[in-house]
């Protein structure tokens, strides 16, 4: 067992002076090898509860983190903090680099990586070689609110835990209902994790919500916003090309801002670009989905816009929770028309199967166990025969492996199974559905609040919360134009020479004449 009496002293090496709230308990139990559940507040830190238990364990922690992009972001601070014994283990690496990381992989302290790539069977055999004293799951929720859609191996983590010795759990999150935690708990089977709640509502950040007519109005008043409030914004879409095409229409418009847009549909080396230029004030405007911010540790952001609501209230206080991470005054702005719900109720539809392709997957499966029993090794040749996108095939696949209709790319049928199976997994997918618009109607239902925005915001996590810092929320009488944010000095747009250009894409120090 590792002391904690000198934990102040181990601080030192992270360059910070003082716990923050619930940071110590929560290493404290970490430390005496107790599994445990940590709710934060987005910006309180939760990296350090794992972070200085891996520097002081004598094994290695594996942090399961959910974007390749958060993954080298966390990376490059702990290396600016001379913690080098660290690596993120992702699909950018080449067959090379990553077999000569495998074979040397005692060497780190902390890793990073996917629950998917803890699928790969190579790395799980070297991962089985090394002591594991600590597993970590970042963005906890992340099991409940993506596991049983589009990222079925969240639900698999408990079975590979088992299967590297059985080491601590720590799982962190900043949104997490009573609902969503007993999800947590349930797929991990971790009945007695010891659980670490704190309140998540942030105090100096304000809510507002403006209800327009159409996509027009909600333009203009961005461009309104923008033009008078030069500060570090993101803006949030739930469409890829609609970020894109605000994202060039605010450029056209706002030649004194840098504005880029942002979305998983982009290629890899670009998004660690836009990521890293807007981290190092290079850029002032993200236009982006979901897809960013998550772990972002920008302590500038004053300004987080949702041009289209969000499909459910923990998306939404994660994606705000991103401003005024330095504790000063920030704003949430809410634009909705009457059709923005038409998105979320889209997305909800198409994300799962239907019933007929529930149907057509197990049918067309048969086929292929009587022809060979085997299913085709690349996954691009199952989804050619099944006609379904690859989302929609991860989902099935999963519960098919779950009820034993396919193993190891085996096919194996017992027909009272499969029709058991069959009608399970349509129950469930009409329960999901269910789920997200009960989740729907819920962020609805605050959208058209009358009362307090912030404390209906928060009800559904906590039992009550703490009065606003600075201002409160547009129900409590709180209008745009009183907002007086310290702004960016606002530069003209240069036609850049090359070695500008580059050295800006590269963030390298020093300057270069533009020519």
């Amino acid at each position: 067992m590792i002391h904690t009496s000198s934990l102040s002293d181990s601080l030192k090496e992270f360059n910070i002076t003082a716990f923050r709230q619930g940071q110590k308990e929560i290493i404290t139990d970490v430390l005496n090898g107790n599994d445990v559940l940590g709710i934060l507040p987005t910006g309180s830190g939760k990296s350090l509860c794992y972070q200085l238990p891996a520097k002081l364990f004598e094994g290695t922690t594996i942090v399961v983190s959910p974007l390749i992009s958060l993954m080298h972001d966390q990376v490059k601070q702990l290396k600016a903090k001379h913690f080098k014994e660290v690596i993120a283990l992702n699909s950018s690496m080449n067959y090379i680099e990553r077999k000569n990381t495998y074979r040397h992989l005692q060497s780190f302290k902390l890793i990073y990586m996917s629950p998917e790539l803890l699928q790969n069977e190579e790395l799980l055999n070297y991962l089985t070689q090394i002591k594991i004293s600590l597993f970590v799951i970042d963005e906890a929720h992340c099991i409940s609110q993506w596991g049983h859609e589009f990222r079925p191996d969240y639900l698999k983590l408990e079975s590979i835990i088992n299967r590297l010795g059985n080491p601590p759990i720590l799982a962190l999150s900043a949104t997490v209902t009573e609902t969503v935690q007993t999800d947590i708990v349930k797929t991990l089977k971790r009945p007695h994790i010891i659980k670490h709640i704190y309140p998540i509502d942030r105090t100096n950040i304000a809510f507002t919500i403006h209800e327009v007519s159409d996509n027009t109005e909600k333009m203009e008043l961005i461009l309104k916003l923008l033009h008078h409030k030069h500060v570090p914004t993101i803006i949030y879409f739930s469409s890829r090309a609609v970020s894109e095409r605000v994202a060039n229409l605010l450029s056209a418009e706002l030649p004194q801002h840098e504005i880029a847009f942002y979305h998983g549909g982009m290629d890899q080396n670009d998004r660690v670009i836009v990521q890293q230029q807007f981290m190092n004030d290079q850029l002032d405007v993200i236009c982006c989905t979901s897809a960013f911010g998550m772990g972002i540790d920008k302590p500038n952001i004053r300004l987080v816009i949702h041009y289209h609501m969000p499909n459910q209230i923990e998306s939404y206080i994660q994606e705000v929770g991103r401003a005024g991470r330095d504790g000063k005054e920030s704003l949430s702005v809410l634009l909705y028309s009457h059709n923005d719900k038409y998105i979320p109720l889209n997305i909800i539809d198409s994300e799962l199967p239907s019933e007929d392709e529930v149907n057509m997957t197990f049918n067309k499966i048969y086929d292929i166990y009587d022809k060979n029993k085997n299913l085709p090794s690349k996954d691009e040749e199952i989804l050619e025969i099944l006609q379904l996108g690859e989302i929609k095939w991860r989902f099935l696949q999963y519960q098919m492996e779950r009820y034993g209709i396919i193993k190891d790319k085996f096919v194996q049928y017992n027909a009272n199974n499969w029709d058991v199976a069959r009608q399970n997994i349509k129950k469930l997918i009409k329960d999901r559905q269910l789920l997200k618009q009960r989740k729907l109607n819920e962020m609805l239902r605050w959208i058209h609040e009358d009362y307090c925005l912030r404390k209906r915001l928060y009800k559904p996590f906590q039992h009550s919360y703490q009065p606003a810092l600075y201002q409160c929320c547009s129900n409590c009488g709180y209008s745009l134009d009183e907002w007086m944010p310290e702004q960016k000095m606002a530069t003209q747009k240069k036609d850049l020479g090359w070695h500008q250009k580059l050295k800006n894409i590269l963030l390298i120090e020093g300057d270069y004449e533009a020519e």
